[in-house]
């Protein structure tokens, strides 16, 4: 049995209560558009809310980072020096010179625990282990958000999923679970915004297509009007889905300026070890896209364990980790996005205090850190601590599960409503003692 314990977190009050609603989301790759617009004629109110997830494969040394610790032994504090950042009393490593100069744009969270020593995006995207996310059918926080908030735009998915498809199969996300595979996410990957465009077939084509199917409608239409004109609408937004060209254009950065795309960085499509690239351009992605209308983007960037070499390697990957995280915040702000754009960065686990013989830190469960922005958070400060070797939780320690928490509550939604899931079993997203954080609700 897996324990949540919650220590010294404190969390919000004042959660409603709410149902959730039957509403859907577009699903790219083998679900019928049709089936899955139905749902939207369900939908009610709408709002702006939306949460770009960055996932670090392999799991980010929080000592090289955010949570260093210069006082302590040579063989804990490691090759890197901290610097000042523009928040008094907050330090980080000497390798994110751009997030240092805006440390009042993001809260860190140095005391999450509950993580277990497991190589796999599910603690993060789930709120729970790789056994009971694949035993009980435990959605992506993003289809939970598809399935609850729904699309802002009959021709704009509620999710897209930017992970590219990793050699270790853990580190791909995992799909929606009980909420059904109407709210999987668009998954786009390096070699598929061409596949997207219509380019095989002309509107005229695609039109004289549509004409056809609604002459088979209208003799469908004499059997059972009433549900032909529900079928009517989920077709027609369908077939809007397919003809707009919002979707598409959010994903190419050719319509960007060279100025945005250089304070970027670029990086490379080129998988990292069995884990996801180091490429910025997908950064640039997730905020054109949630720009668009996007509900929720995940991201997975970088791979990051390091039992080997673990200073070198971080000296090649951090300073484009600085560049693509600083622009994704900057642009958030500089955008007026920053009240309703929640963006977390964080991996599966910490990195071992000791460091080994063969210059790398190996897999630490115990304690692990995370970035946080956006949404309407409060930023600009650190929530918990560890003890003087970084080894575990000294004050405040978060559960992974109330990040989550966090998550939906900023939302503008309840973590522990009851949803029904495919075979109509009430069932909760997440269980009543996880709780979002007081110190990040917005």
């Amino acid at each position: 049995m897996l324990t949540l314990n919650t220590g010294k977190a404190r969390f919000c009050d004042g959660v409603s209560r709410r149902s959730f609603m039957q509403i859907g989301a577009m699903a790219m790759g083998g679900l019928a558009l049709p089936s899955i617009l139905r749902a939207e004629q369900q939908s009610g109110t709408r709002s702006n809310k939306s949460v770009i997830m960055v996932y670090l494969s392999g799991g980010l040394s929080h000592h090289d980072s955010f949570d260093m610790k210069p006082d302590a032994p040579a063989e804990i504090r490691g090759e890197f020096n901290p610097i000042a950042t523009n928040v008094p009393g907050i330090r980080i490593s000497e390798y994110l010179p751009r997030l240092a100069r805006m440390t009042d744009k993001f809260a860190i969270v140095r005391s999450i625990v509950g993580q277990r020593d497991e190589h796999s995006s599910f603690h993060t995207t789930t709120g729970f282990g790789m056994d009971v996310t694949r035993r009980e059918g435990k959605p992506n926080v993003c289809s939970v958000i598809s399935r609850v908030l729904g699309r802002t735009s009959p021709v704009i998915p509620a999710y897209v999923d930017l992970f590219p498809t990793m050699q270790h199969r853990p580190y791909n996300i995992p799909g929606p679970g009980f909420v059904g595979p109407a709210y999987a996410g668009a998954k786009v990957e390096a070699d598929q915004l061409n596949l997207m465009r219509l380019t095989q077939m002309s509107q005229d084509e695609f039109r004289d297509r549509r004409t056809l199917l609604q002459s088979v409608d209208q003799i469908r239409r004499s059997v059972d009007s009433t549900p032909m004109e529900r079928m009517d609408i989920s077709y027609r937004q369908a077939y809007e889905v397919l003809t707009s060209s919002r979707l598409v254009d959010a994903l190419d950065l050719d319509k960007e300026s060279r100025g945005v795309r250089e304070r970027y960085g670029f990086g490379s499509p080129r998988h990292q070890g069995d884990g996801a690239p180091l490429w910025n351009d997908q950064l640039l992605q997730a905020r054109r896209l949630v720009e668009a209308g996007v509900r929720c983007v995940t991201v997975a960037y970088g791979f990051w364990d390091t039992h080997g070499n673990n200073f070198s390697s971080l000296r090649g990957n951090l300073p484009q980790f600085d560049q693509g995280i600083s622009a994704l915040i900057e642009d958030i702000h500089q955008r007026g996005m920053d009240r309703d754009v929640n963006v977390i960065v964080w991996g599966e686990f910490g990195r071992t205090p000791r460091i080994n013989r063969d210059a790398g830190r190996d897999h630490w469960a115990p304690v692990n850190c995370a970035v946080m922005s956006g949404g309407g958070m409060p930023t600009g400060h650190v929530v918990g601590s560890t003890d003087s070797i970084g080894a575990y939780a000294a004050q405040n320690p978060v559960h992974f599960r109330n990040i989550l928490a966090t998550i939906y509550h900023n939302m503008g939604m309840d973590p522990h409503t009851i949803v029904r899931d495919v075979f109509d079993r009430p069932t909760t997203i997440l269980p009543e003692d996880a709780r979002p954080v007081r110190e990040l609700c917005a």
